[in-house]
């Protein structure tokens, strides 16, 4: 049983829940594989348009270091928030070489029939 569900809370930013984080764990996974189109099909996940994952292999390019899956410490300092239709999560993303870096994974994530709908949005640095 997860202890930390998701909060509708449109005026400040959380952890983010439990019940998300194997599926984002998954995501990261597919990233670090060099998957930015996360084609493994993961459950609940929607396909990563094209351009989208073009923009997160240019952003880690750019960035200069390999992705590696996601501690137990990354849940710390990532957060989400209601927005009112869905919620906005900000994972933090980690490096070989840096441990925690400036790399944030954007996800939406919505409400549907089977629990959640995942949307990858971009990667970056904010």
């Amino acid at each position: 049983m997860y202890t930390n569900q998701p909060v509708k809370d449109e005026d400040n930013a959380h952890p983010v829940a439990e019940v998300w984080r194997p599926t984002l764990r998954q995501i990261v996974g597919a990233l670090c594989r060099g998957d930015y189109e996360v084609s493994e099909g993961i459950e609940d996940v929607a396909p990563v348009a094209q351009d989208v994952a073009h923009q997160m292999r240019a952003s880690v390019a750019d960035y200069g270091e390999q992705l590696v899956d996601l501690p137990e410490e990354t849940w710390k300092t990532s957060v989400c928030q209601w927005m009112g239709t869905r919620w906005e999560v900000l994972v933090d993303l980690w490096t070989v070489e840096s441990g925690r870096s400036d790399l944030v994974l954007f996800v939406n994530v919505s409400e549907c029939k089977t629990g959640f709908r995942f949307e990858v949005y971009s990667l970056y640095v904010p």
